[in-house]
């Protein structure tokens, strides 16, 4: 055989072609929405994904308020954050976080399943989190996806 059957294309930020995808939260477990969310985000899930690239789609998250989390971690996980002040350190559960602000909850769920560095920080602008079902996001006319559609 002289040459292959096949070429491997390596896909830049200005050929991907970037989608919007509609993802309902209602009654889902917060941990495997997130990773999907994060697999969508990253582009994994399409047959051109390349690494070092923003080849994945955007994400809008409507019922972030009905997330579920699953065992008693609703009080048992705890959120710590720091004011930078001596003796600052500050503590939350997600139950006051969903109380307050639930986009936060999946944010920061999601966040955690992206890489560290500044293509992880680009990723994550392309997730639009809603705590109620209105977005304003109609214009880009988003596919409305089920997790278990996801491959």
């Amino acid at each position: 055989m002289d040459s292959l059957s096949y070429k491997t294309t390596c896909v830049n930020s200005a050929s991907a072609t970037k989608n919007w995808v509609l993802i309902d939260a209602n009654g889902e477990v917060l941990g495997r929405l997130a990773s999907q969310i994060a697999k969508i985000l990253r582009g994994k899930n399409k047959p051109s994904f390349t690494p070092h690239v923003d080849c994945g789609d955007n994400v809008i998250v409507v019922n972030a308020d009905k997330v579920r989390l699953t065992g008693s971690k609703m009080t048992d996980k705890v959120y710590v954050r720091h004011t930078r002040y001596p003796g600052g350190q500050r503590f939350a559960t997600p139950a006051d976080y969903l109380a307050k602000r639930p986009e936060f909850v999946i944010e920061k769920a999601v966040k955690g399943m992206l890489p560290r560095n500044r293509l992880g920080a680009v990723l994550l602008r392309n997730l639009k989190v809603y705590a109620g079902a209105e977005h304003p996001h109609a214009a880009q006319s988003p596919k409305t996806i089920k997790l278990n559609e996801i491959k």
